[in-house]
């Protein structure tokens, strides 16, 4: 039976009426008003005048006069209590005892440990991963309803949350997905989710071929008599909008969205949503703890400060990133456990008002498949009057791919490099005269056709009062001092050698790793780099540097005295310290695949000689 079939294909026309509407609206307005504009120079994130509570006030409205009306939300509604901290004695009022947790055991892998496979298994491992991405002989022998790990601090446990909290849709999208990391999912949050808060679970599929996703989950998810229906998209739109028809598919008042190979831990939802409750215009995300996809054992977020609390970041080839939380950030909360202010999500896990993301427009329906949406969102939230937090005590387990996934190819429809594509709508639509260090970071990109982002141009010009300075002064600042604005490129593309047919390639090595010879193959990715006017040579967000003989990948040294130069007349890559003798890169081989080592320079030396090649993304 199929729950759900409602055609995909409406989505995109209601988003265009949707986005008519509003903007006829704001004809009736003046953006360019000029107490809106003075009001707009004020910083939205502000400490309010409690004593050491900790409490944030995100885009209050009587903070955007100009702009009242143009985006729904109440904002901050005082009505709603706040959170009781407590170190210890009472648990908190949402908090499973541990009788209740016992009687969720269920033997094989709970509490998160590991799981193991003897070597008659070994080959249907090796199939499991390279079909689903997880090795889906050791995921069907654990439990759909084992009990997790808990990774919480433990002062997590002796909270109390507002009382009446909102109800939720928790939206699942999945497209070939295995069957039992998917209904885990389903049974972690059906299991660990207080009853009254949990109002649906919508499971969005977008347009799977595997035979145990058709009939078989229809049937399955009967037992729940409604609580979860599946949607099923008539043709494969992409995680992006596939979210997107979720959230219009969805009926209750927050939105939660899960990757489908994802374990709710205890007492995860109350936390994202008491911030909410009190503030419709915050986006909130649980910590996002990694599940090993072979063994299936529970490891707790990595990175961040001693607490193990991070920010969301990126670096200017916009890569996601993780940084610890800046100490100006961290002084403002009387408790670790608190939840604080991030730049940006990773975007597979997060909360938000079912409303508010009807209003600031979904995602852009321009975005394809995956990548770049995060930010995207994460933007529109701070710049137009929102913002996000990160909730500690909140958190949920995720499986990351494993290495030998053959995945799942996009639709035809899509054109090549869809997310470089994606990152150039966001940038072009958000970054403004920042945008110039994507395009030093990602020169490959500058003539990649984007479509057309009027809309969204025209959406962030009547409803959002803040530009990128303010973004990245007021909110992003740990973003730079992490990852500082890059220097302009002097030369840039594939380094070729002038003998044969071999360019330098970093072989997907990161930090410590070594840039190797390969056959060029005019792609970009592993065989660009660039050499810019800090006399780095780089890749990404790594600098080539000499190791002793030999080229090595590290994090770029601001302290770093030896530099990088390049002649193109005599082609030669020259490294070292100024007045001090310089060494050149040199093949070992000009036949094989092999090293680069570091050689007295020889004008002479035809090993020696390099061209670089700049190469556009099509």
């Amino acid at each position: 039976m199929r729950l759900s079939r409602r055609l995909s294909g409406l989505y995109k026309p209601i988003l265009l009426i949707a986005s008519a509407c509003a903007f006829a609206y704001l004809l009736l307005a003046d953006p360019d008003n000029s107490e809106s504009n003075a009001h707009a120079k004020k910083s939205k994130l502000h400490k309010k005048n409690h004593e050491n509570d900790g409490d944030y006030e995100i885009g209050a409205r009587e903070e955007f006069p100009g702009f009242e009306g143009t985006i729904k939300g109440r904002g901050v509604d005082e009505n709603v209590p706040k959170e009781i901290y407590r170190d210890s004695g009472k648990l908190g009022n949402y908090e499973p005892d541990q009788a209740t947790i016992k009687e969720m055991e269920t033997g094989t892998g709970d509490y998160g440990k590991q799981v193991n496979w003897g070597k008659d298994e070994e080959d249907a491992v090796k199939k499991s991963i390279k079909e689903f991405g997880f090795n889906m002989v050791m995921s069907d022998k654990i439990s759909l309803d084992r009990v997790p790990k808990d990774i919480r601090d433990p002062k997590c446990k002796y909270v109390d949350y507002p009382e009446k909290l909102p109800e939720v849709s928790v939206v699942i999208v999945f497209h070939n997905e295995g069957w039992s990391t998917l209904m885990r999912t389903v049974h972690s949050v059906i299991k660990q989710t207080p009853k009254e808060l949990l109002g649906e679970v919508v499971m969005v599929d977008d347009a799977s071929t595997k035979e145990h996703l058709k009939d078989n989950l229809d049937e399955y998810v009967k037992r729940w008599n409604g609580l979860v229906r599946v949607h099923r998209n008539e043709q494969r739109e992409g995680l992006i909008r596939a979210r997107s028809i979720g959230a219009f598919e969805s009926k209750k008042e927050v939105l939660v969205f899960l990757d489908a190979h994802c374990e709710a831990e205890f007492n995860w939802l109350p936390p994202l949503l008491a911030p909410i409750a009190r503030n419709d215009r915050i986006s909130t995300v649980p910590m996002i703890d990694g599940i090993d996809g072979n063994h299936y054992h529970f490891t707790s977020q990595g990175g961040g400060d001693r607490w193990g609390r991070a920010t969301g970041a990126w670096d200017w080839s916009f890569l996601w990133k993780r940084i610890a939380l800046p100490e100006s950030e961290d002084k403002k909360l009387p408790s670790k456990i608190q939840p604080f202010p991030s730049p940006a999500m990773a975007g597979g896990l997060f909360a938000i008002n079912r409303q508010y993301f009807k209003d600031i427009m979904y995602y852009d329906p321009g975005l394809e498949i995956w990548g770049g949406e995060n930010f995207e969102l994460s933007y529109k939230l701070w710049m137009c009057g929102g913002g996000m937090l990160f909730v500690p005590c909140s958190r949920v387990g995720h499986i990351y791919r494993l290495e030998g996934w053959e995945g799942n190819p996009p639709p035809k429809t899509v054109k090549s490099n869809p997310s470089m594509r994606n990152y150039r709508r966001v940038i072009e639509t958000w970054w403004d005269d920042w945008s110039k260090f994507f395009y030093v970071a990602r020169p490959e990109a500058k003539t990649l056709d984007f479509g057309d982002i009027g809309p969204q141009v025209e959406f962030r010009k009547n409803h959002c009062p803040y530009d990128f300075n303010w973004f990245m002064k007021e909110i992003g600042y740990g973003v730079a001092l992490e990852y500082p604005t890059p220097p302009l490129n002097k030369f840039w593309g594939e380094i070729r050698a002038r003998q044969g047919n071999q360019c330098l390639d970093s072989m997907g090595h990161t930090n410590g790793g070594s840039v190797e010879t390969y056959y060029c193959h005019k792609q970009g990715g592993n065989q660009l780099f660039r050499l810019n006017e800090g006399l780095q040579l780089m890749q990404y967000d790594q600098c080539l540097f000499m190791s002793g003989s030999y080229l090595k990948l590290s994090h770029c040294s601001a302290g770093d005295k030896a530099g990088w130069d390049y002649d193109p007349k005599t082609g030669m890559i020259s490294y070292g310290e100024k007045k001090k003798q310089r060494f050149c890169i040199s093949l070992i081989s000009k036949t094989s695949i092999s090293k680069v080592k570091f050689v007295e320079c020889d004008v002479n030396g035809d090993n020696q000689k390099f061209d670089f090649n700049e190469i556009h993304s099509t």
